[in-house]
């Protein structure tokens, strides 16, 4: 699901609440998976920090109705959902 957030250019913050408030994923389990993808793959996150600075942002309610697609989609390929 990270994968997602980043795909939709959120922050670090925005995905660990966006992945707390929509799929109930502690924001502590999101950061420490963050934090570990940072050290294994330091150059793409530091250009998608420089890209982050450079492109407009989506909106709130623009994310929210992402990630909410997300999550709907990432359950309806769980067979144990």
């Amino acid at each position: 699901m990270i994968e997602k957030c980043l795909i939709f250019n959120m922050t670090k913050e925005e995905c660990m609440e966006a992945l707390s408030k929509h799929a109930n994923i502690k924001p502590v389990i999101t950061s420490t998976v963050w934090n570990e993808l940072e050290k294994e793959n330091k150059e793409f996150f530091e250009a998608y920090a420089q890209s982050q600075s450079k492109q407009d942002r989506m909106s709130e309610e623009e994310t929210c109705r992402m990630i909410q697609k997300m999550i709907s989609d990432s359950s309806s390929k769980d067979p144990d959902k």
